[in-house]
């Protein structure tokens, strides 16, 4: 049988039942990770089926990302819960603040992640993994607590959509322009019970910083998740992530795709979501003179180090505009020290913008960024529906880091050679 990756991955995991579009498979994980939000949920749900014992401490990731630091005493009674589970159960890979960052960033940074694995996570951006070429699969806290006691989980096993990529990305784009490419194009349903597949000669172009922009969106064009096919890239990121180096999975030639698109890397431009879904694409020439009140750089997978240094050359020797609130979140501890070391936070800070400490924070709109009503964003985050930052009166328009830091500048939305002129950018 000619496999999809999806279903290579999947095959090699199955402990029952049959791997093929629409079928139930009985799967294990390699990974079950929980966060301060989605874990004590979790918690309650293994206590209340009586388990005794986890599945394999070794394997679960708990995760404080979400209200870390606590912004009040109900986070804080979460976080509490979450290191107690970790405590009694003995569980080594617990992250709270000042020792992790945003869950999915984390993971792959510690080598949790590689080539041919599967995550189990309570958040529905757990498909950030794919970047990694491997599988991660969102599931509900309930689902979670029968992972945490018995190593298994259930699925029904999605078609797959092939995405396949070529050229190389020009001046001012980045992955985050090719995941709000393809969902402006699919739609936010575009992809319902089914795989996105990202290959073809175009993804050599793309650093896995960049994949993970791309992957961490899959789920906003309704993907069960998402994988990215192994190269050479990916293979040579496993052991600088302290991983020994596996080969990568690729799909059979002979595998079969509900659907195939084709995205020329080398066409395309900067594209902003305008509110309020991720699949409402424009050009930034198109939203050109929107007037910002504030612009957030962070998230799961665009507060890496490749961001902010997009940002940094932007930002460098200039100012942000007096009416704007910049807020910059780092996506783990160790790309803040790294942004730190390399002078970036000092950047940062000259221009006139804040610095957090890594967590979820106003991307869900839990903290550090609220937006009051009548208010517009510009972030770097995944989700821009009505109230998503804040006030259901508020407006958030999605867009790559480049354009984000421009339009810091600028107090408006604005191309970034506005405002760097013939400076070079570029993914790299």
């Amino acid at each position: 049988m000619q496999r999809t990756i999806t279903e290579k991955i999947l095959a090699a995991h199955a402990l029952e039942g049959e791997v093929a579009p629409g079928a139930i498979a009985t799967i294990r994980p390699d990974v079950v990770l929980l966060n301060d939000v989605s874990g004590p949920l979790a918690f309650s749900q293994f206590a209340a089926m009586g388990a005794t014992r986890v599945f394999d401490p070794e394997r679960i990731v708990l995760v404080a990302d979400h209200f870390a630091p606590a912004k009040d005493v109900e986070s804080a009674e979460q976080l509490r819960l979450t290191a107690r589970f970790a405590e009694q159960y003995g569980l080594r890979h617990h992250y709270g603040p000042g020792r992790g960052g945003i869950e999915h960033t984390l993971i792959a940074e510690l080598g949790l992640v590689g080539h041919g694995d599967i995550v189990f996570g309570a958040d529905s951006h757990t498909c950030t993994a794919g970047a990694f070429n491997a599988l991660g699969i969102g599931f509900g806290s309930s689902d979670l607590a029968a992972a945490l006691a018995t190593g298994r989980l259930w699925l029904r096993v999605p078609a797959t959509i092939r995405v396949e990529l070529t050229g190389r990305p020009g001046r001012f784009v980045s992955g985050k322009d090719v995941i709000l490419e393809l969902i402006r194009r699919i739609g936010s349903d575009g992809a319902l019970d089914a795989a996105l597949e990202f290959g073809g000669p175009g993804v050599a172009a793309l650093p896995m910083d960049a994949r993970m922009a791309v992957a961490n969106m899959a789920v906003e064009g309704g993907a069960d998740w998402c994988v990215f096919e192994g190269d050479a890239t990916s293979l040579s990121d496993m052991p600088a992530r302290g991983m020994a180096p596996r080969p990568p999975v690729l799909a059979d030639a002979g595998a079969v795709y509900a659907r195939r698109i084709a995205i020329d890397l080398d066409a395309l431009q900067p594209v902003v979501a305008r509110p309020p879904s991720p699949a409402n694409g424009a050009s930034v020439e198109e939203l050109a003179g929107t007037r910002v009140d504030q612009v957030y750089v962070g998230n799961c997978a665009n507060g890496t180090i490749t961001d902010l240094r997009q940002v940094a050359e932007v930002l460098r020797g200039r100012q942000v505009a007096r009416h704007v609130r910049m807020v910059v979140v780092p996506a783990t501890q160790r790309i803040w020290r790294q942004a730190l070391a390399e002078g970036l936070l000092d950047i940062f800070a000259e221009a006139g913008a804040a610095v957090s400490a890594p967590t979820c924070g106003a991307c869900f709109g839990g903290h550090m960024g609220i937006l009051a009503a009548g208010e517009v964003a510009l972030a770097t985050t995944n989700r821009n529906y009505r109230g998503r930052m804040g006030h259901p009166d508020s407006a958030v328009y999605l867009a790559n880091a480049w354009v984000a830091a421009a339009a810091a500048v600028a107090g408006e939305i604005v191309p970034p050679e506005q405002v760097m002129g013939n400076a070079a950018g570029g993914i790299a």
